[in-house]
């Protein structure tokens, strides 16, 4: 047995960090005054899904790390007289319980990224609320639907990290023409849907990559992920890599990576943002009807288009 699985006190993960501070440049001009995580996906903010799995799996303390311009997410999810009203009479009552839930249920700690020095950067801006804790990772522009109302995927990495007492993350087969999109992992099969990672490579060729399994932007950390940060140099584009610090600790303490049961959409890709909105749609009790309708008639349209020009 591993060193770190012996019998010791694990601690349930009760904070996360969620880097926001990205530029959005995929979206401008939209993202010039808006921040990217704060795009509407059906009738909520990209951030908003990503808080509320946080909630979902147990997680009490989030730590925002914002750059400049980007106050508007923490204005929020702090109190708004004139928002909450307003939900109010536009008859917006499940979006306005959701949202007093989460001021509810969690406290939201927001700090500024000064310079934009990459996602380990980010994650390194958290330790002073962190401490010696576990923490769970969440990109804000990733969400991640439940399967079959299934626990969220943060809360999969979470009771594996307490099973485990180790560092684990979400991985998602790709097709080998993805994977110089993603940080990609080196594994070895654990058990059935978990691995154990040899080592991490960060956006590498077809060629050269050591699997297609892929990081989708779920992470829970020992805390030990901290020392590697810092020792952590910029790259060719003056970033810190969480991948490189990440593909340290691996020769330093076991490691693991987990499939997980949940829809996932890349939202800060406008495609991924598009089919989003496409899926979240459909679930809307609301709109699904109408929206079927509608979608059935585009293809329909798009079919006899094809036709025409075949």
């Amino acid at each position: 047995m591993a060193q770190n699985e012996k019998n010791s006190p694990m601690s349930k993960v009760k904070k996360a960090i969620i880097p926001a501070a990205g530029l959005g440049t995929r979206f401008l001009p939209a993202t010039k005054t808006v921040p990217k995580e704060m795009l509407t996906i059906v009738d909520a903010p990209i951030i908003f899904y990503v808080v509320e799995e946080a909630l979902n799996a147990g997680i009490e303390d989030i730590i925002l790390i914002q750059g400049r311009g980007k106050s508007a997410i923490e204005d929020f999810f702090d109190t708004s007289y004139e928002l909450e009203d307003k939900l109010a009479k536009d008859g917006k009552f499940q979006l306005l319980e959701r949202l007093k839930r989460i001021r509810d249920m969690v406290n939201i700690i927001s700090i500024r990224q000064k310079q934009p020095l990459g996602l380990g950067h980010a994650v390194l801006c958290g330790q002073t609320i962190i401490g010696n804790s576990p923490f769970a990772v969440l990109l804000g522009d990733e969400i991640m639907v439940p399967n079959s109302g299934g626990p969220n995927t943060t809360a999969q990495l979470c009771r594996l990290h307490e099973e485990l007492n180790s560092s684990v993350v979400a991985v998602m087969e790709v097709p080998p023409s993805d994977v110089s999109k993603y940080g990609i992992a080196d594994v070895v099969p654990y058990r059935d849907g978990v691995f154990k990672v040899q080592s991490f490579v960060e956006k590498p060729s077809k060629e050269l990559s050591p699997s297609r399994w892929a990081l989708p932007g779920r992470y829970v950390f020992e805390s030990k992920i901290f020392e590697e940060l810092k020792k952590g140099k910029p790259g060719a584009l003056g970033e810190i890599q969480l991948t490189d610090s990440m593909n340290s600790l691996t020769q330093k303490q076991n490691f693991y990576a987990s499939t997980f049961s949940a829809q996932r959409f890349d939202a800060g890709d406008k495609f991924g943002y598009l089919r989003a909105n496409v899926e979240l749609g459909l679930m809307n009790s609301e709109l699904r009807k109408e929206f079927s309708k509608y979608l059935i008639e585009v293809g329909q349209r798009l079919q006899k288009e094809t036709g025409n020009h075949s």
